[in-house]
């Protein structure tokens, strides 16, 4: 997709922003006099390189914003630069992995940027991608594969309580319904408390757990060595090195 500098800077005196287009295997669809003001980079990770001789001419007059997952940046800009005559410049491939609730204006977006990105560029994605949710950088691209375990799987791992709590609560004798509107409350409830409240989450449990109540016993069962906290490590390590195996990079014991 190619956007115009108008649709991503909009001012009163502007013309209408120019409807976004893809661009086709032959380039077609998009005049070669056009200048975006980004070209972003969505396909999915397996197809994009039918698209990157359509693309490539336009990288050089805008940065990439690649979200594609398992694919670094210098590989998508050496990728675009076969794809240009000889001895033109490398394009500039800014990397972000959003996730799903971005659907709903609540993701959560991390960005590299290589070095020779510039700060205009960089401040061009963080503005797109805030419309979608929050925004942050990292300055090792090394630090996305973890980045994708986290942010990126994460949201399936708090679908997962969600589904076990409902679970749970239908084995515990409660309908089916109420079950589940308790589970997907409690879960929605406390990460809108935990964002609004401004309290880091360890506090937010500890005000939950009453000495001796129902939620200690609870979490001492949950936060055992051997239970939650080893689990979860687990899962994020595993779910980053695989995020390392489909880039390519080399293990990181």
């Amino acid at each position: 997709m190619l956007v115009g500098a108008s649709a991503l800077f909009p001012s009163r005196t502007a013309r209408p922003a120019r409807p976004p287009n893809f661009v086709g295997p032959a380039g077609h669809e998009v005049p070669d006099s056009f200048h975006p003001g980004m070209i972003v980079l969505a396909t999915k990770p397996q197809k994009v390189d039918a698209v990157m001789s359509a693309i490539a001419p336009f990288a050089l007059r805008a940065p990439v914003l690649s979200v594609l997952a398992g694919r670094r940046s210098g590989d998508l800009a050496d990728r675009l630069t076969d794809a240009l005559p000889a001895g033109s410049p490398m394009p500039v491939v800014i990397r972000a992995m959003p996730n799903t609730p971005s659907s709903i204006g609540q993701g959560m977006s991390v960005c590299y940027a290589p070095p020779a990105a510039t700060p205009t560029q960089r401040a061009l994605c963080t503005r797109l991608l805030r419309a979608v949710g929050d925004v942050a950088w990292i300055d090792h691209e090394d630090q996305m594969d973890v980045v994708t375990a986290i942010s990126g799987s994460g949201p399936a791992y708090v679908f997962l309580l969600a589904e076990l709590l409902e679970e749970t609560g239908v084995a515990q004798g409660l309908p089916p319904a109420l079950a589940r509107q308790i589970a997907r409350q409690t879960v929605a409830g406390a990460g809108a408390l935990m964002i609004q409240g401004g309290m880091d989450a360890a506090t937010l449990r500890r005000n939950v757990t009453s000495p001796g109540g129902t939620t200690q016993q609870a979490l001492e069962v949950l936060m055992a060595p051997d239970a939650w906290p080893a689990a979860l490590a687990t899962a994020v390590r595993a779910a980053a090195r695989r995020s390392r195996e489909l880039s390519g990079a080399s293990p990181v014991s």
